[in-house]
């Protein structure tokens, strides 16, 4: 089997997130736009990836279609690690993190829906099995910056069936009207993107939120490679210090936790080397005692792979699932039903893409 054809496929939707005002303010996001990796083979199989994309798209397909994809045709892909390491060297100079790597991702892992299918089995039979038939999904709201409207949306999201919630709020006001608005013992996640720029402003904010039943606190430093900050954070904080989304390589992830940065880490498995780098950070995840929780704000390719993962996973950790509603999503079967998502076992990723 070789791959004869590598194709990014721009997609961009509309969507709907609990905001009268609709997308603007302090969201950047305009749509919802994700790159679709499709790669082809001379034995009439067809794989789907995603690469990380929202305003980037443009620009990682651009990438794709004229740097990385010639160098993919003719390749056997019976060893999907290893080709994806060659093509990783191959393009280093053009960064180990960013447009390239999100490429890379979106291939390796239509590699991985292709090997499944060849073999006639689900992907998550390839990665250890399956462990459950259905996945925990925490809803992941987008950032409203208005008490009012992280209330009504965090009440809506418990009445939908989630018994886990992100924020992406970095005012207190905000964060307590969550709190306010959900039973207690359903656990928050505070994703704060990076906005403290100093070790005491995070641990500050850290201890603000203490008692509020805080699963974690996410990346809570400027800039996000500072593990020894990070770590600092982790140490006089007091709650539970998550990270990794940033990162675009495995040996990045393995500094950070070689660093004690984090309780949680966080891969993206669109960003990071897709499912081939996943099942490394896996075992280094397992190996230094901590969380794997991967981030996949997306609706592609990328986040049925994450769910595959997870199915496979020994530990039971949720799917992130952006608390937006889509006009066109590209699986309309990955919409959680009261807070879960099931799992396809179907060869390969289960669904082909709705374009």
């Amino acid at each position: 089997m070789r791959i004869t054809s590598v194709t990014g496929i721009p997609v961009s939707t509309s969507f709907d997130y609990g905001n009268p005002a609709g997308p603007g303010g302090n969201l950047h996001l305009r749509a919802m736009d994700t790159l679709l990796v499709k790669v082809e083979t001379d034995i009439g199989i067809t794989g789907w990836g995603e690469g990380f994309g929202f305003s980037l798209v443009p620009i990682t397909a651009q990438v794709l279609n004229t740097l990385i994809a010639p160098a993919c045709l003719g390749e056997e892909p019976h060893d999907i690690p290893g080709l994806m390491s060659r093509l990783a060297r191959r393009f280093h100079n053009f960064g180990l993190n960013g447009a390239v790597s999100f490429a890379l991702s979106g291939i390796d892992i239509a590699l991985w829906d292709i090997a499944a299918k060849a073999a006639g089995q689900p992907l998550h039979a390839l990665l250890g099995g399956k462990r459950r038939d259905r996945v925990p999904a925490y809803a992941s709201l987008l950032r409203y910056g208005d008490p009012k409207l992280v209330a009504e949306n965090t009440a809506r999201a418990v009445a939908l069936g989630y018994r886990q919630i992100k924020l992406h709020e970095v005012r207190l006001d905000c964060i307590r009207a969550a709190r306010a608005a959900a039973p207690v013992e359903i656990p928050l996640m505070l994703d704060i993107n990076c906005a403290w720029p100093g070790v005491a402003q995070a641990v500050e904010f850290c201890g603000d939120v203490q008692g509020m039943n805080v699963r974690w606190v996410e990346e809570p430093i400027w800039p996000p490679e500072d593990f020894a900050a990070i770590a600092e954070v982790r140490r006089e904080g007091g709650v539970g210090i998550a990270a990794g989304e940033c990162l675009g390589s495995v040996a990045a992830l393995k500094a950070m936790l070689q660093a004690g940065a984090v309780d949680v880490v966080q891969p993206s498995i669109t960003k990071c080397g897709g499912i081939s780098a996943m099942l490394e950070m896996r075992r280094l995840a397992v190996q230094h005692g901590v969380a794997l929780v991967p981030h996949c704000p997306y609706f592609g390719p990328g986040l049925l792979a994450t769910l595959h993962f997870l199915a496979a996973a020994e530990v039971e950790e949720p799917l992130e699932y952006y608390f937006a509603e889509l006009a066109r999503p590209p699986y309309p079967a990955l919409i959680p039903r009261q807070g879960f998502v099931a799992v396809p076992d179907a060869p390969g990723l289960g669904y082909e893409p709705a374009l």
